[in-house]
Formats: structure tokens, C-alpha cells, sequence
């Protein structure tokens, strides 16, 4: 029987290995991207804290126009009569949720509620917010000061607003007008985020809110495919009669 030189074999070796390799290196490229397309994964969702927020119809905002929470994916706000010590607040959500985000989602908005008189106030952060970034996602809207306290107080929470109607916590409420936060024991206490503090902003609400715009967008995949699976079997019925 003759024996096969091994310096043959270390080259079929070789051969073989690197076949493997290339194998693998074009194989797992495509394995990855019909995951993610497919949508085809595991996530937990965004918890919700309570439900039924209170419409925001009673305000309105510079242009006189009436503004919803209905149908949009809102980051909430109450910044009180004077906004002396809130524009850094303005300012934190604009670097570290808005820029990211605002052209995710069309229904993104970013909401901030304040009492009737405090216009000329927010049309000197409208001009500052103006000068890096388009803020066409950007609403401020007024209204009473017992319309405010209906909204916050629809929320269920705990902690009560300032004197000056206002608070530095935000909140995110999803399209449904449920409240929503990640079950978190720095946020438990107020299920909310400090607009104070640049780190809760980056590191956990803009991952909170990027779930939240995961969920719809797995939604409308799924709503997508079954509505194809329907429109599909629609036909083949048409066809067998």
C-alpha cells in the first residue's frame, strides 16, 4: 500500500482549513443580517409604570396650535414659570436624547409644558437650540396652571411639582399615552430621568427610549409580514374559485 507523502497531506490540510475559513467568513455575514432583518431576536421591552396620561389638547404651543401625546413617542417635560436654572436642562436633552433620535422615529417629539406667560422665556432657547440643530421635533406648549397640574398628576407618581410648576425630571410616554421606564432602582423612585445629569441621560434614557422605538419598529415588521401572509392567502383564495 502506498503511503501518502506527508507533505502532501499538510497541504491538503491547509487547503481544507482554508476553505473552512472562507466558508465561514462569507456564510456568517449573511446568518447576521437575515437575524437582524428578520427581526428574528430577543428584547425586553420598555416596562410601563401607568397608563391613561392626560391628553394635552388644553395647551398650545407658540403658533397657537394645539399639540397630542395621542399617536406620538414623547419625551415629556415640565419646566415651571421661570427657566432661569432649566435651559441647561433644554440644552442636556437636546446633546444627548433629540440629536440621536429625532430622525428615528417621525411620531418623536420632544414635549415641554409651561405655564401661560412664560413665552418670551422659550423663544430665547428656541433661537440658542436653533443655532446647531433643525427643531422641528421640538414643542413647547402652554397652558393653565390647573391643565399642568391634571397632566403631571395623570402620571401616578410620588413627588409633587415645585412652586414654580416645574421639575427636572423628564418622562417618556409611548403612543398609547402609557408612561414608561426601564425597572431601575436609580429610577424607581421618580420612573423618570434627571435632565440634571448628563450621564442618566446618555447612559440610561437614550437606551430607554431607543427600546421603546425598537418595540414599534418590531411591531411594524410583524404587522408588515402578516399582512402579507394575508394579502397572499386573499389571492390563492380567489384563484381556487
Amino acid at each position: 500500500m502506498k503511503k501518502l507523502n506527508p507533505h502532501v497531506g499538510l497541504k491538503i490540510f491547509i487547503l481544507n482549513k482554508k476553505n473552512i475559513i472562507l466558508g465561514l467568513l462569507f456564510i456568517c455575514p449573511i446568518i447576521i443580517y437575515l437575524f437582524f432583518a428578520t427581526g428574528v431576536y430577543n428584547f425586553s421591552a420598555l416596562p410601563i409604570v401607568s397608563k391613561n396620561v392626560k391628553e394635552v389638547s388644553a395647551f398650545k404651543n407658540l403658533k397657537g396650535e394645539q399639540v397630542q401625546l395621542k399617536d406620538k413617542l414623547t419625551v415629556l417635560g415640565f419646566l415651571g414659570s421661570d427657566l432661569t436654572d432649566r435651559k441647561i436642562n433644554v440644552y442636556n436633552l437636546h446633546e444627548e436624547i433629540y440629536k440621536g433620535i429625532h430622525s428615528s422615529d417621525e411620531d418623536f417629539q420632544m414635549l415641554m409644558l409651561l405655564p401661560v406667560g412664560t413665552e418670551s422665556q422659550v423663544e430665547e432657547i428656541i433661537l440658542e437650540l436653533s443655532r446647531y440643530a433643525e427643531i422641528n421635533k421640538w414643542q413647547f406648549a402652554f397652558g393653565t396652571t390647573g391643565a399642568i397640574e391634571e397632566v403631571y398628576s395623570s402620571l401616578k407618581l410620588t413627588q409633587s411639582l415645585d412652586e414654580n410648576l416645574g421639575t427636572n425630571y423628564v418622562f417618556i410616554i409611548d403612543k398609547e399615552q402609557s408612561l414608561r421606564c426601564a425597572d431601575d432602582k436609580e429610577l424607581k423612585s421618580y420612573n423618570g430621568y434627571d435632565a440634571t445629569a448628563v450621564s442618566i441621560l446618555h447612559k440610561k434614557m437614550d437606551n430607554d427610549v431607543t427600546v421603546l422605538l425598537f418595540e414599534y419598529n418590531a411591531a411594524l415588521k410583524s404587522n408588515y409580514t402578516i399582512n402579507r401572509r394575508d394579502s397572499f392567502l386573499k389571492i390563492n383564495q380567489k384563484d381556487e374559485e
